[in-house]
């Protein structure tokens, strides 16, 4: 799945329309509380723009219905971008419109203009061909640096490669590594190879763990999904959160599984979803009437710890539990630390979990945090991306 990557082409003189993920979190009055998506495509942005290129970044943020909305407007993300490269950054109030054309036509060497999010135009998620051509024609090289997006088939992610067929296409640099390390690392891990999976539905994640299962040592099972598989179990889960209509799934992966597939021994319980609820730690499978498991209990962690300071590679997506509300984080702090003071090739996959990592002060002591929870999923499932598949081979 080797590709070329803006390092493979000079883009002194020419446009190089660049797709990035700027989907930041921002609060209600509009001001980004996390840059880390816009810091993590900065060395794509400075090997353009240091070599001399002219940059049009595109991106989406948030799910605006059908047109322009200013909570979802990228204007203060090209004003941070400009404070984090201490230079001037235009941006254009469309993304096709006049006034698009005109900033990228006055584009100088060096230079960078941010578009108004894509998805104020309805021809971004339908993947118009029309929309896409004249984004198209104002680029000389298309450069795909926004992993969070990979699995769609938007307009900015594949019609608008698709119409500069001819013309370089490339990976950036984030995208070149998320895809080395995910796939290479699926296709020849060091071993033990673990694999944690956590979040809320199985629904969500069966693909992945039945792909995970062929090729870990390991599927450790986490966060509210573990009481559908306590439920496939003939367990009682109290008023957990649940999904009945996927325990026979549940059980069928549990008979595939064997002793690959981990699940908890212990769940730490709340009266009420609240830090200052009563607290209980039950067998997995016992927990009362009017109690919700709302973390993975400490004999579990213990499990789980010892089975990840083992380990040569590590992929997580998911938390273990309410990591936002203390006392339920312990279950996510006790597999952050083990994944961080491990030697293992490890692999954050995203969103809840890139979050609980960063928070937790763990980022720089694993081998890479994607920046994509969605797209991390789709490629462990061992899906395809069109808006990879299309780039130019290395």
């Amino acid at each position: 799945m080797a590709k070329k990557t803006i390092a493979d082409v000079d883009p002194r003189g020419k446009v190089v329309l660049m797709r990035v993920d700027f989907n930041v979190p921002q609060d209600d009055s509009g001001a980004i509380t996390d840059d880390r998506r816009i810091r993590m495509a900065l060395p794509s942005i400075q090997s353009v723009i240091e070599r001399g290129g002219r940059l049009v970044l595109m991106s989406h943020l948030g799910r605006p219905k059908g047109g322009p909305d200013p909570k979802f407007s990228l204007a203060p993300t090209a004003k941070r971008l400009g404070e984090l490269l201490g230079k001037s950054v235009a941006f254009a109030s469309d993304t096709v419109g006049s006034d698009a054309e005109s900033k990228v036509k006055a584009l100088k060497d060096g230079e960078v203009v941010v578009l108004e999010n894509v998805r104020f135009n309805p021809g971004e998620e339908k993947g118009c061909t029309e929309y896409a051509g004249k984004i198209a024609a104002w680029g000389d090289i298309y450069c795909n640096d926004a992993f969070g997006t990979c699995h769609r088939k938007d307009g900015s992610m594949v019609a608008v490669p698709q119409a500069m067929q001819g013309k370089p296409r490339v990976v950036g640099f984030l995208v070149a590594k998320v895809i080395q390390y995910l796939s290479d690392t699926i296709a020849k891990p060091a071993r033990p190879f673990v694999a944690i999976l956590g979040g809320a539905k199985v629904s969500d994640k069966i693909n992945v763990i039945d792909n995970l299962l062929g090729v870990c040592d390991y599927v450790l099972i986490g966060g509210a999904m573990a009481y559908t598989f306590s439920l496939a179990q003939g367990g009682k889960v109290g008023k957990s959160l649940v999904e009945k209509d996927k325990v026979e799934l549940a059980k069928e992966l549990i008979a595939k599984g064997g002793n690959k597939l981990v699940l908890p021994v212990d769940t730490h319980c709340g009266d009420a979803f609240s830090a200052d609820c009563n607290k209980l730690v039950v067998k997995a499978g016992e927990i009362p009437d009017g109690w919700e498991g709302l973390d993975i209990g400490p004999q579990t962690s213990a499990q789980y710890g010892k089975l990840l300071k083992d380990a040569k590679t590590v992929v997580w997506n998911g938390p273990m539990g309410v990591f936002e509300m203390p006392p339920f984080d312990e279950g996510t702090k006790t597999v952050a630390q083990a994944i961080a003071q491990s030697d293992a090739i490890s692999i954050i996959g995203g969103g809840d979990s890139a979050a609980a990592i960063e928070q937790l002060g763990f980022a720089d002591q694993v081998t890479h945090v994607s920046t994509g929870g969605g797209a991390s999923l789709s490629m462990l499932e061992g899906e395809k991306f069109a808006a990879v598949e299309l780039l130019d081979e290395a």
